[in-house]
């Protein structure tokens, strides 16, 4: 097994702690090589039984990206709806989603049919395919923030509605609407602890039994 040295075990500290949750984006475009590069990392991402159970949908035409974009503004609204006082004033002014700047938009899904794998290790948690496309995501990830890229995980969807409008095949559940494109700033502080939304909390104690 590689040793790694203390640089780049610093290194890596910095590229996770770099990792935030891009709203704003710059229209600039990306090259097609450096996506291709941050792609290249779901290869390398593990997976229950090696389902690979990922599938992406690159967003591109201006229909789909403005049923998406509707979907969010729907979904957003209900979302708003849903809290009072306070708590509602901070949602009103919080940006939540880069679809309307991000130029390049994927939306990722788990194929719950897939054969490959043989179902190996999710026979009594089939959840664990999704829960491999979330770490192939988190691959992505840090992928594309070492290329210097920003991304943003939209989770105010209707996940039916943007199967209907990707006319995606039944069998894949939406795990994620990633916007991806250069940030317009960059930040270590979380944009929701910025607005007062929450707060971070340290590293987690673990349960001892």
């Amino acid at each position: 097994m590689s040793t790694f040295t203390p640089d780049f075990q610093a290194r890596l500290a910095d590229l996770m702690r770099w990792r935030r949750d891009v709203r704003r984006f710059r229209t600039d475009p990306v090259d097609e090589a450096v996506l291709t590069r941050c792609l290249d990392a779901f290869s390398m991402a593990p997976s229950v039984g090696l389902s690979e159970p990922w599938r992406i949908v690159e967003v591109v035409s201006d229909t789909a990206r403005s049923a998406a974009c509707a979907n969010f503004e729907a979904a957003n609204a209900r979302a708003l709806a849903g809290y009072e006082g306070e708590r509602a004033q901070i949602y009103g002014t919080l940006k939540l989603s880069g679809m309307r700047d991000a130029p390049v938009q994927l939306a990722i899904y788990c194929d719950e049919e897939t054969d490959k794998g043989a179902g190996l290790g999710a026979g009594t948690m089939p959840e664990m395919r999704r829960y491999s496309v979330v770490g192939a995501i988190c691959h992505y990830w840090l992928a594309a923030r070492a290329q210097g890229l920003g991304v943003g995980w939209v989770s105010i969807l209707d996940p039916a509605r943007l199967a209907r409008d990707l006319d995606v095949p039944d069998g894949w559940d939406l795990v994620a609407y990633l916007c991806i494109g250069w940030p317009e700033a960059d930040s270590l502080t979380p944009e929701l602890e910025t607005a007062g939304w929450e707060e971070r909390t340290g590293a987690p104690a673990p349960l001892r039994r």
